[in-house]
């Protein structure tokens, strides 16, 4: 079991990470407002691009910027739910057997919900 001590200083850990995963998605918003139009990541003022390329460029980065939204979206969630596991005093238990996860686990990702042994079986 994890010590008080130990769940704070997870706690202290997660409350960054989700300031981090929020300030990310403000980002991606206010981004996305700055697009007035829809060439402006080019710098073209007609929506006629003068190479096909451009397109595909447009494309990907809205494609790669979806992504990486998604992304940060998905983390605050983790972080989230992590947080409420310490509210409810089920941080650091898998969910799965009721085990504890090794401190090292939550070290290397706070968000952890299992075992590593258990996502083996998955």
């Amino acid at each position: 079991m994890l010590t008080e001590k130990q769940k704070e200083s997870f706690k202290q850990q997660l409350l960054e990470m989700k300031k981090e995963a929020e300030e990310e998605l403000e980002e991606y918003k206010d981004d996305r407002l700055k697009n007035d139009y829809e060439n402006d990541d080019t710098g073209e003022i007609s929506s006629v691009a003068d190479h096909p390329g451009n397109l595909g460029t447009d494309q990907f980065e809205r494609e790669k910027e979806q992504t990486f939204y998604e992304k940060s979206r998905e983390k605050l969630m983790e972080v989230n739910d992590a947080l409420q596991r310490i509210e409810e005093d089920r941080y650091g238990l898998s969910e799965k057997s009721g085990e504890p996860i090794p401190v090292e686990r939550l070290e290397a990702m706070p968000t952890a919900r299992y075992r590593v042994d258990e996502m083996e079986d998955e």
